[in-house]
């Protein structure tokens, strides 16, 4: 008997398969013919309910179905402020990027750069919780500068905008906590024996940070990294201005005493 080829058995049996597969129910949307106004109101409930991924789905529908309708706008808006709170910070500025660069005159386009600024704000939260890594000088502050560019352009902007004042909160906070910041690095040069560099620092805060609480810590820094260095002239010059612009700094009697020896 002439053998039969096992061919003849998987073609038509791939064939029913196939066949059987297109017989399947398809995975209905429930949302098809849903309003944009509908899906907007949905999306909203989800995000109030913390339910992040359901309201983003709605949303991405909008700007999918009705792209140039008035909850497009409104929907890309939304997405920023659901991926800063779901903590996805990048694809939260990427998005407000885009929209500030297609919609350049949109009456809330102030929104998107102050939630660029929050996002890059409490990404730098964790500078401000712990000012004291191990190594100082290694710690990066880059999110925290942003953060205070994004406020920066803002308020300068926009500066009537219901975001601006509290923007200006947040830059003085980031200004004086850059320059806290940048005293601990020179302190923890001072501790290691590293007198240029702490010097360095401390002249960096009085040139970038010269109104904040911490340039009275940079000229103490600066008088006992001179009198470390064998300087006592520079340490004199340096005392004699912690006592004309902060005549109130506890730590004049040390480094008086300080001078005053090392002279």
């Amino acid at each position: 008997m002439r053998r039969i080829s096992k061919s003849f058995f998987t073609g038509p049996l791939i064939a029913a398969l196939l066949a059987g597969c297109s017989l399947l129910p398809e995975k209905i949307d429930e949302t098809r013919g849903w309003s944009a106004q509908r899906l907007y109101s949905e999306a909203r409930e989800a995000r109030d309910q913390g339910n992040y991924k359901t309201a983003l789905d709605y949303l991405d529908k909008i700007q999918a179905r009705y792209p140039f309708g008035r909850f497009a706008q409104q929907a890309q808006l939304d997405t920023i402020f659901i991926q800063y709170r779901d903590n996805e910070p990048d694809a939260a500025i990427a998005a407000a990027d885009r929209f500030i660069q297609a919609n350049p005159r949109h009456p809330f386009v102030d929104y998107a750069y102050y939630l660029k600024g929050l996002v890059n704000f409490n990404r730098s939260n964790t500078l401000f919780e712990r000012l004291a890594p191990t190594d100082r000088a290694k710690t990066d502050t880059a999110t925290a500068r942003q953060s205070y560019n994004d406020f920066a352009e803002l308020t300068r902007k926009f500066p009537d905008s219901k975001y601006a004042e509290d923007s200006r909160q947040r830059m003085l906070f980031l200004h004086n906590s850059l320059a806290s910041y940048e005293i601990n690095v020179a302190g923890y040069y001072l501790r290691r024996g590293a007198y240029v560099a702490a010097v360095n620092r401390a002249k960096y805060v009085l040139e970038t940070y010269a109104r904040t609480p911490a340039s009275a810590n940079a000229l103490s820094i600066m008088t006992q990294a001179y009198i470390k260095m064998g300087m006592p002239q520079l340490a004199a010059d340096s005392l004699r201005v912690l006592e004309r612009n902060y005549p109130q700094s506890p730590d004049l009697p040390k480094l008086n005493a300080l001078v005053k020896r090392a002279g």
